[in-house]
C-alpha cells in the first residue's frame, strides 16, 4: 500500500526519533512494505561513536581496595561515579549520531529488558560491554541473545549468580530468566525456580583474569534437577534450552515488542500469530519486527499518538529533528535522569515501566521546562533563532523553509491542542508545538 506523509513520519517515530520533511518524504516514495524492509536493512551491529577510554579501562583492579585509606576508597568510587556519566553521555552521542536509529531503539529496549545497572554492577566496563553485546544482537538471534546475556559479566554480577555455589543455589537470575526475560508470571512453578537456580550454580566472573565469564565446575551442582517438565542432570545452558522451547517465551516477547511498536492494548489473536511464527522460525528477532510493523495495528489511525515518548526518545529526538547542536552529552544524560530515565541504572530489574508512567505532575513539568530552556538556547544547545535571517540559523532550516501545515505534522502526531494560528511566524509555531501536551506522544 502506497504511503502519505503521515505514514513515513508516524513509522520514522515509532521505530527511531522522528525524522525531518526530507527523511519523511524520501521515505513516502515507498509503499508501506518497502519502507519497513529499507528500516530493517539499515540496521547495523556497531557503535559508529567510541567510548571514552578511561571507561574502557575501568575494571575491577587484582587487588580490589584492599589497603586503600578512607579518603583513597572515596576518591575511587568518585572516579568510577564520573566515568559512569562519562558512559551515559557516550550512548547519547551515539543516539544523537546513529544513521539507525531502529538499531539504538532495539538496543534501548533490550537494556530494559535485560537490565544491568552501574548501582549494582559498579564497573563502567562491564556495562559497556554489555551494551556491545545488546546492539550486537538488537535484531539478530533472541536465542543466541539469551545464551550470551546470562553469560555477560555484568549480568553475573547484577543478578547475583556469582554468588550461585552449589550448596547455596542463588535464585535470582533463574528467577528473573522466567518471569521478566522468557516466560512471564504463570508459566513457571517456585520448585522450578529452585532447581533451575541449582543448574546455573558455578557461573562467575573471575575478576582477576580481566572480569571475564568463567565456569568453575567444583562450584557447580550436577546432580539430576527437575524444570518445565524435563528432568536430567541439567546446566545453565540445558535450561536456557528448555525455556526458548516453551511456547510461552516466544508469546511473552512478542507481547513487549507489541507494547513497544503498536499500542498498550493487545491484539491477542495477531499477537499469537506473531509469536508462533517468531518460535518457529527460529526466535529471529528482525522478521518478527517486520511483522509486527506490517500488521493493520500498526497503521490504524487509532494506535497513532497513543504511546508516550520516553525520556530518550524526547530529549534525542528534539535534539535530532531541530538539529540542535548538543555540546555536552553528559548533561543531556543527566537531564534524562531527571526526566526519570538515567541510562544504565534502571531503578530495579523490572526496568523503567514506560507508558502513561512516564508522565507525572512532576516529571511533565520538567520536560516542559527542559524543553523551553533547548529552544532558547540554554543548555540543550542551539537556540532557535527568527527563519528570517537564515544564515545566523543554528536550529534546523526546514523549519523556515515549510508550511505550517508540514511543521506541525513533522512535530505532532495528532492535532495539538493549541491549534496553530495561520501567518503566524514559523519559529514561533514550532515552539508552541514542541510545548504542546501532544508532543510528548508518537
Amino acid at each position: 500500500m502506497a504511503m502519505t506523509f503521515q505514514d513515513a513520519r508516524h513509522l520514522l517515530a515509532r521505530t527511531g526519533f522522528g525524522g525531518m520533511p526530507t527523511e519523511i518524504r524520501q521515505l513516502a516514495k515507498l509503499d508501506r512494505d518497502d519502507a519497513v524492509d529499507t528500516i530493517l536493512n539499515s540496521t547495523n551491529k556497531d557503535a559508529k561513536t567510541s567510548p571514552p577510554h578511561d571507561v574502557m579501562t575501568a575494571l575491577p583492579p587484582a587487588e580490589g581496595m584492599k589497603g586503600m585509606t578512607f579518603e583513597q576508597k572515596k576518591a575511587f568510587k568518585q572516579e568510577r561515579h564520573e566515568e559512569a556519566f562519562e558512559l551515559k553521555g557516550w550512548w547519547y552521542q551515539e543516539l544523537l549520531a546513529t544513521q539507525s536509529p531502529l538499531t539504538e531503539r532495539m538496543t534501548l529496549f533490550w537494556h530494559n529488558h535485560f537490565t544491568s545497572s552501574f548501582q549494582k554492577v559498579k564497573w563502567p566496563a562491564l556495562l559497556y560491554h554489555q551494551n556491545v553485546l545488546l546492539r550486537r544482537h538488537a535484531v539478530g538471534s533472541f536465542r543466541e541473545l539469551l545464551v550470551q546475556i546470562a553469560k555477560d559479566p555484568a549480568m553475573v554480577l547484577y543478578l547475583d549468580t556469582q554468588t550461585n555455589h552449589k550448596n547455596h543455589p542463588n535464585e535470582n537470575f533463574a528467577r528473573e530468566l522466567f518471569e521478566l526475560f522468557t516466560l512471564g508470571e504463570g508459566h513457571y512453578t517456585e520448585a522450578d525456580i529452585k532447581e533451575a537456580a541449582r543448574a546455573f550454580t558455578g557461573w562467575h566472573v573471575a575478576k582477576y583474569r580481566g572480569a571475564e565469564f568463567a565456569f568453575y565446575r567444583h562450584q557447580h551442582d550436577s546432580g539430576i534437577k527437575h524444570v518445565l517438565g524435563k528432568t536430567g542432570a541439567f546446566g545453565g545452558d540445558d535450561v536456557l534450552a528448555i525455556v526458548l522451547d516453551q511456547p510461552a517465551c516466544a508469546s511473552h516477547v512478542t507481547k513487549k515488542l507489541w507494547r513497544e511498536f503498536i499500542s498498550d492494548t493487545l491484539d491477542q489473536h495477531e499477537a499469537e500469530r506473531l509469536a508462533v511464527a517468531f518460535r518457529n522460525g527460529g526466535y529471529q528477532i528482525k522478521p518478527l519486527l517486520r511483522g509486527l510493523l506490517t500488521t493493520p495495528q500498526f497503521w490504524a489511525q487509532e494506535n497513532r499518538g497513543v504511546l508516550v515518548k520516553s525520556p530518550v526518545e524526547l530529549l534525542v529526538g528534539t535534539s535530532r529533528i531541530l538539529n540542535l547542536p548538543i555540546h555536552d552529552t553528559v548533561a543531556l544524560a543527566k537531564y534524562g535522569k531527571r526526566l526519570g530515565q538515567d541510562l544504565f541504572d534502571p531503578p530495579n530489574v523490572k526496568g523503567w515501566p514506560g507508558g502513561t508512567r512516564w508522565i507525572t505532575a512532576t516529571t511533565l513539568l520538567n520536560r516542559w521546562q527542559l524543553l523551553q530552556r533547548g529552544l532558547r538556547g540554554a543548555d540543550m544547545g542551539g537556540q532557535m533563532h527568527h527563519y528570517a535571517n537564515m544564515d545566523e540559523l543554528h536550529g534546523a532550516p526546514w523549519v523556515g523553509e515549510e508550511s505550517l501545515e508540514t511543521i506541525q505534522a513533522v512535530l505532532t502526531p495528532i492535532p495539538p491542542v493549541a491549534p496553530v494560528t495561520e501567518n503566524e511566524d514559523h519559529w514561533v509555531v514550532a515552539q508552541q508545538l514542541v510545548i504542546d501536551p501532544v508532543y510528548q506522544l508518537k
